[in-house]
């Protein structure tokens, strides 16, 4: 990871919902009434603790940017854009016989004193009960303009329980900032999620018309407005074609930085687990209404101090796993393996190639049936550690790399379906839905195989799946439904296969006889 400042430079002027001239960083908005604001973005952060044996990530961290920044501009915003609550290694836990299932994420933010949140679809990876109870916990606003609770009453906004009293997130969140001088101004921020994770207690309205509708509300109460969106890049820009007027776009859901530009709205999005952050600088001329904007890529590194008030809560719940995670596996602590090279977990590598995790973890689902399958899928977004594993490896290590867990299936399928899937998988590249794989490969001819052996439409294979993809998630036409699909075998314990982890363990165990 690179242990430098990045910096991602955009300057615009925009004066009535017009853009008037680019300029330069050094070339600053001056003059009277020229209020100075910073937002501090992040975004798909599921570890709070720092990661690769602390060289980079890390809430703590964060924590003392922000309030560095602060220190010099009182007019400082912490924004997070979506999916926190799920999933890591502490969320699996069980603290007083419940999942802790995010709590030690709003703890950590409610130490942070985080400004402004929106969903991500991780977010909804809880049930009603648990996500509602995120809600009540949180010191901090949610808002959305596009996301509804399902009830008995029917369809309404989530709400907060504060006090004696229920508030409803709301569509958009309005900030007043203020300066030495006495200037004031307000700016407005609204927020959508991607409809990606469907749940009955959960309705998602349309994107793009949400964005429209809560931008015009807000900016009838603003002095500019921007987004805090966790939707894919191509729907961030569509967003921004449709909002001309939109300066900034404060995205997620991408694990990996960027800064496009759509016509006149610039959209960043940080690396997840606050491997890096973006710090935006903005400047806005109560006179001339004119706004300026300066985009920064920080990455957070062990060169970066700790908030001592954050960190204490951190190593509280860290302190915690080491002691819980002795209920979930045997010797948490045991080393099962040593590396010869790092074990490479980062999002980027699994979602876009073949990497050595993924392939140990796909042998590992092959072993969990003595190898008696003609392959192994997995798909490269259930890996979340985002972390590279270097020397040696202990259980703990594999419950970190899939918190998600699951099973093994055994899974006989025709060769036409499968082949459908390898080439599915393979043109996700770039995205969650691509596939680890063990033992398929393509030869010279793009003809997918299973060992050497070219793959028959006709025949039927049997292949080990992480029951992940049978629920058409990631891959909308792979369910037990699909008439390609011959027979599912689903594992219960105590057989290796019902837990994707402890196969995993299982497997390298077996590396040391």
């Amino acid at each position: 990871m690179r242990n430098f400042l990045l910096l991602a430079v955009v300057g615009y002027f925009f004066s009535s919902c017009e853009i008037l001239q680019q300029v330069y960083p050094d070339d600053p908005i001056k003059g009277a009434g020229a209020i100075t604001l910073k937002f501090v973005q992040i975004n798909d952060v599921y570890e709070i603790a720092p990661l690769n044996g602390g060289e980079y990530g890390g809430l703590a961290r964060v924590a003392h940017i922000r309030d560095s920044i602060k220190e010099r501009f009182p007019n400082t915003y912490i924004f997070l854009a979506g999916d926190f609550l799920n999933p890591s290694l502490i969320g699996t836990l069980k603290v007083d016989g419940e999942r802790v299932n995010g709590k030690q994420m709003v703890d950590v933010l409610n130490a942070m004193d985080i400004d402004l949140v929106t969903f991500g679809n991780h977010e909804f990876d809880l049930s009603e009960k648990d996500l509602q109870k995120r809600l009540n916990e949180s010191n901090f606003t949610w808002t959305t303009a596009n996301v509804r609770h399902v009830t008995e009453k029917g369809i309404v906004p989530f709400t907060t329980k504060w006090d004696y009293t229920n508030v409803p997130t709301s569509d958009y969140a309005t900030f007043n900032a203020i300066d030495a001088d006495g200037n004031r101004m307000k700016f407005g921020v609204f927020g959508v999620t991607l409809p990606s994770n469907p749940k009955d207690y959960v309705s998602y309205g349309d994107i793009y018309e949400n964005a429209v509708r809560t931008y015009d509300l807000a900016i009838q109460k603003s002095d500019f407005v921007v987004g805090l969106t966790h939707v894919s890049i191509d729907e961030d820009k569509e967003i921004a074609k449709r909002l001309r007027s939109l300066p900034l776009i404060m995205g997620g859901h991408e694990h990996n930085n960027m800064l496009e530009k759509e016509g006149r709205t610039i959209i960043a999005k940080a690396d997840a687990n606050a491997k890096s952050i973006y710090v935006h600088t903005l400047i806005y001329n109560l006179r001339t209404k004119y706004l300026y904007i300066n985009s920064e890529l920080m990455m957070v590194t062990d060169k970066i101090a700790s908030s001592a008030k954050v960190e204490r809560v951190v190593n509280k719940w860290t302190d915690l796993v080491n002691e819980k995670l002795k209920e979930v596996v045997e010797k948490p602590d045991e080393i099962i393996y040593k590396t010869t090279s790092p074990l490479d977990g980062t999002d980027t590598a699994n979602r876009s190639k073949q990497t050595n995790m993924g392939e140990l973890i796909t042998r590992s689902m092959a072993y969990a049936y003595n190898d008696k399958v003609d392959g192994a899928l997995v798909n490269g977004g259930s890996i979340r550690i985002d972390d590279r594993l270097v020397g040696d490896v202990t259980s703990t290590d594999i419950f970190r790399v899939l918190p998600f867990g699951g099973s093994v299936l055994k899974v006989d399928l025709k060769g036409s379906l499968l082949k459908e899937i390898l080439e599915y998988g393979k043109l996700q590249s770039g995205e969650g839905a691509y596939l680890q794989r063990y033992k398929f490969s393509q030869n010279e001819n793009g003809e997918w195989q299973t060992g050497d052996k070219t793959i028959s439409d006709t025949k039927t294979y049997t292949v080990a799946f992480s029951d992940f993809l049978l629920k058409g998630l990631d891959i909308s036409f792979l369910t037990p439904e699909n008439k390609g699909i011959v027979k599912v075998y689903t594992p219960k314990e105590p057989e290796t296969a019902a837990d994707i982890r402890k196969a995993i363990i299982f497997y390298l165990n077996s590396l040391k006889k």
